[in-house]
């Protein structure tokens, strides 16, 4: 679900690169992260030695992968961020990409942030901020010639249901990639204004549809409790006290120097660049730009690795800084809030229905990137590419690669609480 958005961008004949790439697969020292408590290197190289042949063959174009386990990590950086260009710049931690759909997760936690404080009720009408949802109405069944009636909806939209896809809003607006994508839409206030015009696909609370626009409404609600743009309150509340400072809706120029390049990716052959995606149109940093909490956030793996660990720690940042307490993470971010029976997920998460040791939770992005956690055994899993298309062979071997790592018993002694289990 979460890698469910088409990549349609199509690949411009005059400035497709294919590439071979020879011997790109070592670690580089761009994959050390500078953390204040930083992990302890495993010393394994899984992914890497998993990874290395579809780089050679020039089918994967480059990889960032982590793999930790309660305080000891492996860090692969292989290949290229840009393979077809004749510097061949070799991919590093640090390098820029557009995260997609795990933006989701961050506006879940500034909603779950809001709960906690009492400012929010995951079951409170979303009309109660956003009056425009007051009266809304569903869409009948379409008839031979594709005309259906309306009905006013039965059920009340809540702020649990546009968090958890079951509010019944379509993916996205239906002007969506004529406005550009995403990241060049409208405000947010504007997107949910425009949503609660555009009748339902189905009772609110019954069924499950992935939604950029529910999330983009959970946004506006934060701007609304806050007072604050949401970016604003993001930036204040998440992203500068866990030191995401790589993080953001509008990359400079200097960013977009590390940017890791869109490939169109397709097993048994040589991966082709891609300008753009139709979904992620250029430029990314002008005025045009407007921040998505559905798909929107440009950051690195080094920033990412920050986010989640701290959900991995229970909303306590690996550099000691607490977001969100214990329990919110546990009830609000780590286990579904769906009616039993429509699949796991949380606030802008993928989570289980079941809570349990194996459990983990997370998100992934259209473009491939993904990293999930278990924060009862604390561990992680992170994948940061930039490919559209498939098939893609190496995600099986990536798996194979973190299952050893897994269970490989590596010595954790002496790991600082905050990179090992906090208490």
């Amino acid at each position: 679900m979460t890698n469910s958005v088409c990549c349609t961008g199509k690949v411009l004949s005059h400035t497709v690169r294919a590439f071979t790439l020879v011997c790109a697969f070592a670690v580089f020292n761009g994959c050390r992260t500078a953390n204040v408590a930083g992990p302890k290197d495993s010393g394994t190289t899984f992914a890497r030695d998993a990874l290395a042949p579809y780089v050679e063959r020039g089918e994967l174009p480059g990889a960032v992968c982590v793999f930790y386990n309660n305080g000891v990590q492996e860090t692969a950086c292989v290949g290229y961020a840009d393979a077809g260009s004749d510097a061949r710049r070799t991919i590093t931690i640090n390098d820029h990409y557009m995260q997609c759909s795990q933006t989701k997760g961050f506006c879940g936690v500034t909603i779950a942030k809001l709960v906690e404080e009492g400012k929010i009720s995951l079951d409170d009408p979303v009309s109660k901020y956003l009056p425009e949802f007051k009266n809304l109405y569903v869409k009948g069944k379409a008839d031979a010639n594709g005309s259906y009636q309306v009905a006013k909806a039965k059920n009340t939209l809540t702020v649990r249901m546009v968090m958890n896809h079951t509010g019944g809003f379509e993916f996205e607006l239906p002007n969506f990639q004529s406005m550009g994508g995403w990241a060049r839409r409208m405000p947010l206030r504007s997107v949910a204004a425009t949503a609660a015009g555009i009748p339902l696909k189905f009772e609110p609370g019954t069924k499950v549809q992935y939604s950029n626009v529910g999330i983009d409404i959970g946004a506006a609600i934060v701007e609304v409790v806050s007072g604050q743009r949401w970016e604003d309150y993001l930036k204040e509340n998440v992203l500068l006290p866990l030191g995401m400072t790589a993080s953001g809706f509008w990359p400079s120029d200097k960013d977009l120097d590390t940017k890791i390049e869109m490939y169109d990716v397709k097993g048994g052959r040589p991966a082709k660049w891609m300008k753009q995606n139709a979904s992620q149109q250029q430029p990314y940093g002008d005025d045009r730009v407007f921040a998505s909490a559905g798909a929107g956030l440009w950051t690195t793996a080094a920033d990412q690795l920050k986010f989640y660990k701290m959900l991995m720690n229970l909303g306590i940042g690996e550099n000691g800084v607490r977001i969100l307490k214990e329990e919110t993470v546990k009830e609000l971010l780590a286990k579904s809030s769906r009616p039993k029976g429509m699949g796991g997920y949380s606030l802008g998460l993928t989570a289980p229905e079941e809570d349990n040791d194996d459990a983990w939770f997370g998100h992934g992005g259209a473009w491939g990137t993904n990293c999930s956690v278990n924060w009862h055994k604390k561990q992680l899993k992170l994948w940061a590419v930039q490919n559209c298309g498939g098939p893609r062979p190496w995600e099986g071997a990536k798996d194979k690669a973190a299952e050893k790592f897994f269970k490989t018993t590596i010595d954790n002694s002496g790991i600082d609480a905050y990179t090992g289990r906090v208490k």
